[in-house]
């Protein structure tokens, strides 16, 4: 079933990027903003009401055009959020300096996680939408099988890939990256998924 195979391996590379974000975005705030834990903790609370509200949001907009145009632009929102992080310095952001103690990147930093959970949430409600089409009706468990087996086979590499971007740059900023590359991955899988299957009748 290629339209099968196509989106597993698809989310199983966005998927890992995802989660790479959800795990690293505070250790990130921490040594690169040296941000309290009290900042940290705001911030995940910012990002798990942002995932709560636009699952819903997502849910709304799956159910009128289908899950495929949700992956994309959640995939795309999350690449940019990913690039934004990789710029902000405690003195800058995109490049662009800073005058000394701006409160600038924090708030940017803040906006991250806000994106992080929106599009996180919506994705992860897509992607198990979108598998109910990719699945067999008769087996569909089997698919649920498969969905939740690619997503543990590949837990280790953006972890790895960080730690290996981290060590090679020298910079936490910069160890950030592979997750960018890791979403592109997912969205050029996604060409050869059909919308709605191989099984569609």
């Amino acid at each position: 079933h290629p339209s099968l195979l196509a989106y597993l391996g698809s989310s199983m590379f966005y998927r890992d990027a995802l989660n790479g974000m959800y795990t690293f975005g505070g250790i990130y705030a921490l040594g690169v903003l040296n941000w309290s834990i009290i900042d940290i903790g705001v911030f995940g609370i910012l990002a798990a009401i942002s995932g709560a509200v636009f699952c819903w949001v997502g849910g709304r907009v799956d159910r009128a055009i289908g899950p495929m145009p949700v992956i994309v632009t959640c995939c795309l929102i999350l690449i940019a959020t990913a690039v934004l992080i990789i710029s902000l310095t405690p003195n800058s952001i995109m490049g662009i300096t800073l005058a000394e103690g701006s409160s600038a990147p924090d708030i940017a930093f803040y906006i991250a996680g806000a994106l992080i959970g929106a599009a996180g949430g919506a994705l992860q409600a897509s992607s198990r939408n979108m598998l109910t089409r990719q699945g067999n009706p008769d087996r569909m468990t089997e698919a649920f099988g498969l969905y939740a087996l690619s997503g543990k086979a590949t837990s280790f590499l953006a972890p790895a890939l960080i730690a290996i971007a981290s060590d090679l740059s020298g910079s936490q900023r910069i160890g950030i990256a592979p997750v960018v590359g890791l979403f592109i991955i997912g969205l050029v899988l996604l060409v050869w998924v059909k919308p709605n299957g191989d099984f569609a009748k």
